[in-house]
């Protein structure tokens, strides 16, 4: 810089430091070589040889420093890097894989990886940078984003199990029916059924003889008329709308919030990541 620039004064604006502090660096520089790099005039500052020969060495060098400093800066202006996330099958299935699919076709330069883990994963420790869970499950040192829509837990069975037996009108009369249960990932215990009516809330544990730790095998289960299942609303709605199922206890089925993004309050975001985010996040229309 000064060589170029000819001028301490110049070179030190150039950069944004005080001529004496630029002139101090120098010497510096100079007594640790053993050599005088520059001659310096009352009127103008110019190389030595040793100078010379270590600016034709070392500038090809900084050129390229600036060439990739100029790339890094671009990238700021395009989004990439690597998004880790962490999530059920479900999520993965229903609300990340359709809107990163298409949303992602214009930034190649964005890579996702989906890790499904139906656990409650610790996000920092495992080095991903954000997990999904259902709304009510975030833990409250987290930032959350909603990425999907409320979500509703029905009871379903096939027309020819509900045939031998009356429907059951409340939640306690599931205990008289043979049901399909599901084991949760974490911890390893059976799911209670949650319902609500009125504000009162109700939890009931079922018995049957099939238990399944996903959702589809269940519904699978109930349409071969092995019991009642307690699914998600969605997951049974094709079977429903084809009279494949049979819902019950309906009034009794209340919504609660859909799954949440979530990722450390602390965490440095980049583009890539804010791309993601924006593409995930839910409008409602």
């Amino acid at each position: 810089m000064i060589a170029r620039a000819k001028s301490f004064t110049r070179a030190a604006a150039e950069i944004g430091v005080s001529p004496s502090a630029l002139s101090q660096t120098i010497r510096s520089l100079e007594e640790r070589l053993g050599y005088r790099l520059l001659t310096r005039t009352t009127r103008s500052v110019s190389t030595t040889e040793a100078g010379e020969r270590l600016l034709a060495a070392v500038a090809p060098r900084f050129e390229e420093i600036e060439a990739e400093l100029a790339a890094l800066g671009e990238l700021r202006d395009r989004p990439a890097g690597l998004v880790r996330i962490t999530c059920s099958e479900r999520a993965a299935e229903t609300v990340l894989w359709p809107k990163l699919a298409s949303g992602l076709v214009e930034f190649p330069d964005v890579k996702v990886e989906l890790f499904v883990d139906h656990s409650f994963t610790d996000i920092a420790a495992q080095r991903f940078d954000a997990g999904v869970r259902l709304g009510e499950s975030v833990e409250k040192d987290m930032i959350a984003v909603r990425i999907g829509p409320d979500m509703r837990m029905v009871a379903v069975a096939s027309p020819a199990y509900l045939a031998s037996r009356p429907a059951p009108a409340t939640p306690q009369e599931l205990v008289a029916h043979t049901c399909i249960n599901l084991r949760l990932s974490s911890g390893g215990t059976l799911y209670a059924w949650e319902f609500e009516k009125d504000g009162r809330p109700l939890r009931v544990k079922v018995d049957g003889q099939f238990t399944f730790n996903t959702v589809r095998p269940m519904i699978g289960a109930a349409l071969q008329g092995f019991g009642i299942a307690y699914v998600p609303e969605d997951s049974a709605q094709p079977h429903l709308a084809a009279g494949k199922l049979i819902q019950v206890l309906d009034d009794w089925c209340q919504p609660f919030s859909g799954f949440h993004l979530y990722y450390p309050s602390r965490r440095q975001m980049n583009q890539a990541f804010a791309l993601v985010i924006d593409l995930l996040r839910h409008r409602t229309r």
